[in-house]
């Protein structure tokens, strides 16, 4: 059996045109860091180059050593900045702050990833240094919704999210916004990219009141 996580976990589904809240588990990634201009940053192209043959590597080695097959998951994205009007208004994509993400089951240890590392790095005969990590990101509460078309069409979506329904839903923003890319660009058309916008929140706490 190979276990697809994008049918198994509620939190990679989401709907067009609504904003949903989700509970997001505790999940094991993958990890990348880099600044920058996705369009044009070269550590952003050599974190992509890098990710996925360590996520194939690892794929491989949990079939053939543990007999547990499972679909590669999508590549995923934590973006950040110190103005966050950089993702809504300004579009400055050099002030953009990234973290590449792919998600691996919790049944994958730290030996077996460094080893995923190894083969990886020898097969691509690369010179050039990516510093994979491998960490669990616990998100909890959020808000997410799927959007459809190109990743510059994605500020009025944000924006609407950003400042007016977690703000009219009594919520706050914690940690990053989150992407999680269902659609590969360089098969799809930028008109028809499914992508998950995901936003962890604090909901404000209600006191209750002791009846008489």
């Amino acid at each position: 059996m190979k276990t697809d996580f994008k049918k198994t976990l509620a939190c990679y589904t989401a709907k067009r045109g609504t904003f949903d809240f989700v509970d997001v588990p505790p999940l094991r990634y993958m990890m990348v860091d880099g600044r920058g201009d996705p369009n044009t940053a070269q550590s952003y192209a050599d974190a992509i180059a890098a990710v996925y043959p360590v996520a194939y590597a690892l794929k491989f080695l949990s079939k053939n050593e543990l007999g547990r097959d499972y679909v590669v998951m999508p590549l995923e994205a934590l973006w950040s900045a110190s103005n966050m009007d950089v993702f809504t208004t300004e579009r400055d994509k050099s002030q953009w702050n990234w973290t590449l993400l792919n998600m691996v089951p919790d049944w994958i240890e730290q030996d077996m990833f460094d080893t995923a590392v190894a083969e990886s790095m020898a097969k691509r005969h690369t010179s050039v240094h990516v510093d994979l990590r491998m960490e669990v990101l616990h998100e909890g509460r959020c808000v997410q919704t799927l959007h459809i078309g190109s990743y510059d069409d994605e500020a009025e979506v944000l924006h609407r999210l950003h400042h007016e329904f977690i703000p009219a839903a009594g919520a706050t923003m914690t940690g990053r916004h989150h992407e999680i890319y269902l659609s590969d660009p360089r098969r799809v058309e930028p008109s028809k990219l499914r992508t998950i916008l995901r936003q962890p929140i604090e909901e404000a706490k209600v006191v209750g009141v002791d009846n008489p």
